[in-house]
């Protein structure tokens, strides 16, 4: 049975092995977060674990979380004076992506008459997991839902973002930046940092203004 804190330890584990894999071959299936939930998922069933006993050990990844996202005032701190210079355009961009995510999120699934209740857990699925799943909370929608959408849509928007970058020649780091962050919230900062500190840096911004005029759209839109 995986429970308490050896949940904790074979989560780390295997999220470490898919690092490994997916830096030797950078194909989907070893993606973290393609493998990680995925082997555990096999793992829970396989050993026949109450998700209850998993998550005992296992929530404590999730509230590293919130002072995870805290630390991208680091570099948010050594890029000021270029962010401040490119503030419009990113506010700009990110405020009108944003709010395409949200309006494109709730016709898709007027479109596809699906249940109130899961619509409103689609709506805020383009931003990062803890803040999407309180607005999710708030507006009626199930959190644990919402939370598995916010990581499809984090995986995707990571792996498809940078065959859009190089195929559209997109060279400047403010424009990388905002169209990771807000297209994929945490896994997209996670590949922007790849790219650069720059792009990294804006990519974080991107991300926490995302969940700011989520917010607000949400609550427009609801």
């Amino acid at each position: 049975m995986i429970g308490g804190i050896l949940g904790f330890f074979i989560t780390i584990f295997l999220y470490l092995i898919a690092k490994r894999l997916y830096r030797y071959k950078p194909i989907l299936l070893f993606s973290p977060l393609l493998f990680t939930p995925v082997a555990l998922v096999f793992l829970i069933l396989g050993t026949h674990t109450a998700y209850e006993a998993y998550n005992a050990g296992g929530k404590w990844l999730a509230y590293m979380l919130q002072p995870a996202t805290i630390a991208f005032a680091v570099p948010l701190y050594k890029h000021f004076p270029l962010l401040k210079k490119h503030a419009s355009q990113i506010v700009v961009s990110v405020t009108a992506g944003s709010a395409v995510a949200v309006v494109s999120s709730a016709l898709l699934a007027l479109l596809m008459h699906v249940d109130k209740q899961v619509m409103f857990s689609l709506i805020p699925r383009s931003i990062t997991t803890p803040i999407a799943m309180n607005v999710s909370e708030m507006i009626g929608g199930v959190p644990s839902i919402t939370a598995v959408l916010v990581l499809i849509t984090g995986l995707l928007g990571s792996l498809i973002g940078p065959y859009i970058i190089s195929y559209l020649r997109i060279q400047d780091d403010i424009a990388r930046g905002v169209l990771l962050g807000t297209s994929a919230h945490g896994a997209g900062t996670s590949k922007a940092f790849e790219i650069g500190s720059l792009t990294g840096t804006v990519s974080s911004i991107s991300m926490i203004l995302a969940a700011l005029v989520t917010q607000l759209v949400t609550t427009i839109v609801v």
